[in-house]
């Protein structure tokens, strides 16, 4: 006889249009409409947009602008993280309630390992059915859910009935799921790679599928090896309740675009304080740092630099930020400057467990 295989119980738990929704939940004067939270009609950047927006082409990341052209009625909210750091606090607590193996990718989203649980409930499926129930009777909000043997397939598989709604991928049907999905639904395939993949004639997991491992090491270097692996549901990776940060960052959008080196600089000294602030409450340092600066066309540009020794003071940050700036002159006035520090200690500080506050 052949062992029993034995498979690992992931669920994915996404909240639905979580900053919207807690927006139109906290006021019931916005349920039903059409809402952005961040950016405005002449500035900024969405960070979340309500599923009555998204029928009209919404998203996060849209140029303020751009959303109100797509929605004339858009309304748009500022971006309360106070308010959505507690309502996440809330569900988070649910979520222990069944198992200490909670690893959350931010705010609204987490993998949950129930393969051995405090309930004691075989069912993965009926777990994250009674999870989306309390989230919703003891918070008010939906969430969505998927259910497989790993966090990729689990990942996917959440959003493939949101809104309200949850997926298991059982482990006999992982591969034909896989196959059957358009490539740009796989989770980690970003634009550029699903238009190269186009191009080389794979639509589906199936096309991948079909391609040897060497001809996507050779189309894809490193990453060949991970889609040679990931169409096939291998896919290893635990959920880790300490997630180790790579990287720390601050940003900020400007009101109006900075066509002078002096003024980001001013600007620059600003973040590189808040970046500081971060790295000195969690006792985190690094030796590479990355300017980031968007330009008033949305176009991103990164420069960085690695140094010899480790360090997290502002005044470091803010002279290797400077010597980045001056690399090369402004082609365009800038709307966005960041800083972010990576090559970070906590690869050697393995009990350092940090949440990070994301700018929008």
């Amino acid at each position: 006889m052949e062992p029993e295989v034995t498979y690992r119980k992931i669920i994915h738990i996404d909240m639905d249009a979580f900053y919207a929704s807690v927006e139109q939940m906290d006021n019931p004067e916005l349920k039903g409409k059409p809402l952005a939270v961040g950016g405005s009609e002449v500035r900024g950047v969405v960070s979340a947009a309500s599923y009555e927006a998204r029928k009209f082409g919404v998203r996060s990341a849209m140029s303020g602008i751009q959303a109100k052209r797509n929605c004339p009625d858009l309304i748009f909210v500022r971006p309360r993280f106070d308010r959505y750091k507690e309502i996440s606090k809330q569900i988070r607590k649910i979520f222990h309630e069944y198992t200490d193996l909670v690893e959350p990718l931010s705010l609204d989203e987490a993998y949950l390992d129930v393969t051995q649980n405090k309930k004691g409930n075989p069912s993965a499926s009926l777990i994250a059915q009674e999870i989306r129930k309390r989230i919703f009777e003891e918070v008010g909000l939906t969430a969505s859910a998927g259910i497989s043997v790993n966090k990729f397939v689990a990942k996917i598989a959440s959003d493939y009935n949101k809104p309200n709604g949850q997926k298991t991928v059982n482990p006999e049907e992982v591969e034909t799921f896989l196959e059957n999905l358009d490539i740009k639904k796989f989770y980690g395939i970003g634009k550029v790679t699903t238009d190269r993949m186009y191009h080389l004639g794979i639509f589906t997991g199936k096309d991948l599928k079909s391609k040897s491992k060497e001809f996507l090491e050779e189309h894809f270097s490193k990453s060949g090896l991970h889609f040679y692996n990931i169409v096939r549901g291998i896919h290893n990776s635990a959920v880790k309740p300490n997630r180790i940060a790579k990287s720390v960052a601050a940003e900020h959008t400007f009101n109006e675009n900075l066509t002078s080196e002096i003024f980001m600089v001013e600007k620059l000294e600003r973040i590189a304080g808040e970046l500081e602030n971060r790295l000195k409450k969690y006792n985190i340092s690094g030796k590479t740092v990355t300017l980031k600066i968007k330009y008033s066309d949305f176009t991103t540009k990164t420069r960085s630099k690695t140094l010899p020794y480790f360090i997290s003071d502002k005044g470091l940050l803010l002279e290797t930020a400077k010597e980045l700036l001056f690399q090369e002159r402004m082609k365009e006035s800038v709307r966005l400057l960041g800083i972010s520090l990576n090559n970070l200690n906590t690869e050697i500080k393995k009990t350092v467990v940090v949440q990070l506050k994301f700018e929008f």
